[in-house]
């Protein structure tokens, strides 16, 4: 199989910090948080803004030593850390006196407010639509941080570049669509549109809901945005990366068994670092602390506990459809129960791995891009009945590159099209 051996590459993620503006924007989304600190810990809190943290922090090193955030998103977590703490505090009281002090809110969604509010949706997703909190996430298309309407002329109007290529971006955990584009300018869907012609929109999803809640919902969405997408689609494909590879898997799943009608349509699917069969991320709740502490990026996961959103306790395993989890304690479900669901017949299915270590290191067998270990990401098991069928070209393991620098890395970017312009 194809390995690419990379440079180590500089930081692609620094964070500049928002404005006064965009840091109105946290105090506003983060009204919603009055009803979660009334059940939530200062632990909780911590927990968030260590995974965000990580995610923001510089790719293939350690976050901040202390698991915090810098400037006004490090205020906006101490703020809450704090009235948590006090008997009474309210924190919809304090934000809204934030609010006019910092600024006014800008027409488009700030970076760092989205960031906040991924991470947490990840972590307690699930929770945040159980109790209909106002910080969950709605699944919804976008572009550059608007939600399109799932409408003819809506579309039209919103996408005046519509054209007869359509691809579909889905993130992954703790992540949003806006984070496809890297510190470092590069978005794959821009540059895959600049290359091959393609037209991008991009999911945006509570990744703390089940997989197959999300997959289900995607096949009812995708079957939406084909039917009123403005002009004759010749191309369709989507890209996920890690557990937006899932949820795609599942809405295909879903979608056919539906009869719907864009799976059909659907030519090619490729995933990035997805954990086709789990992640160690997941199982620092089931004992792999140790694992763990050596990743920069799954560090905080070991504190989640029975804490842990839906969708993080989907990617023990990989689950993808109900019957993964529906029956069982997802706290305590050791044993891989999952239904084994072979790769979608029709689309072209392809698999990008990445890897800190050179092939044969015992932590490219165990670490693999720090999150996703290589097997996983390929579809490899060792059960045949289990193992996804990716063709030998097309699948590809990356040295050198890390989970979040799939995103970013040029080799990545050059398989893709190179696939993709097939």
């Amino acid at each position: 199989m194809p390995r690419s051996t990379s440079a180590p590459r500089p930081p692609d993620d620094q964070d500049d910090g928002p404005s006064a503006a965009e840091a109105a924007s946290h105090a506003r989304a983060l009204r919603g948080a009055a009803k979660l600190a009334t059940e939530a810990t200062t632990g909780l809190t911590d927990l968030v803004e260590a995974v965000h943290a990580r995610i923001a922090s510089m790719p293939g090193l350690p976050g901040p030593a202390d698991g915090r955030t810098r400037g006004i998103t490090g205020l906006v977590y101490k703020t809450v850390r704090g009235v948590t703490r006090a008997v009474g505090g309210s924190v919809d009281t304090l934000l809204g006196a934030l609010t006019p002090v910092l600024g006014e809110r800008t027409t488009l969604p700030s970076p760092e407010r989205e960031a906040v509010l991924a991470a947490l949706n990840g972590v307690l997703g699930d929770h945040l639509a159980r109790t209909a909190n106002p910080l969950a996430i709605r699944m919804a298309f976008r572009r550059g941080g608007r939600a399109l309407a799932l409408q003819r002329d809506a579309l039209a109007e919103a996408l005046p570049d519509a054209g007869e290529k359509l691809l579909v971006l889905i993130h992954g955990l703790c992540m949003n669509d806006l984070q496809w584009r890297r510190s470092n300018g590069h978005d794959h869907g821009e540059a895959l549109a600049a290359a091959l012609g393609f037209t991008p929109v991009y999911l945006h999803y509570d990744s703390g809901l089940h997989v197959s809640t999300n997959g289900r919902a995607l096949a009812n969405q995708l079957e939406q945005l084909l039917e009123q997408w403005p002009r004759p689609i010749s191309r369709f494909a989507i890209v996920g990366h890690s557990m937006g590879g899932l949820v795609a898997r599942s809405a295909l799943h879903y979608g056919r068994g539906a009869k719907q009608h864009w799976p059909d349509r659907l030519d090619d699917l490729a995933c990035l670092g997805t954990p086709h069969h789990g992640a160690p991320l997941e199982r620092a709740g089931q004992g792999v602390d140790m694992l763990l502490s050596a990743t920069p990026y799954a560090g905080p996961f070991g504190r989640l506990a029975k804490l842990r959103s839906a969708g993080i306790t989907d990617l023990r395993h990989g689950n993808v459809v109900d019957e993964d989890w529906l029956g069982g304690d997802r706290f305590e479900g050791a044993t891989d129960r999952r239904l084994a669901v072979p790769l979608p017949a029709g689309p072209r299915c392809f698999a990008i791995a990445g890897t800190w270590a050179s092939e044969g290191d015992i932590k490219d067998k165990l670490l693999g891009d720090g999150l996703v270990p290589v097997a996983s990401a390929l579809g490899k098991h060792r059960l045949a009945k289990r193992t996804l069928k990716f063709l030998p070209g097309r699948q590809r393991v990356f040295e050198q590159t890390n989970h979040m620098q799939l995103l970013s890395s040029p080799e990545v970017f050059e398989q893709l099209r190179a696939w993709l312009a097939a």
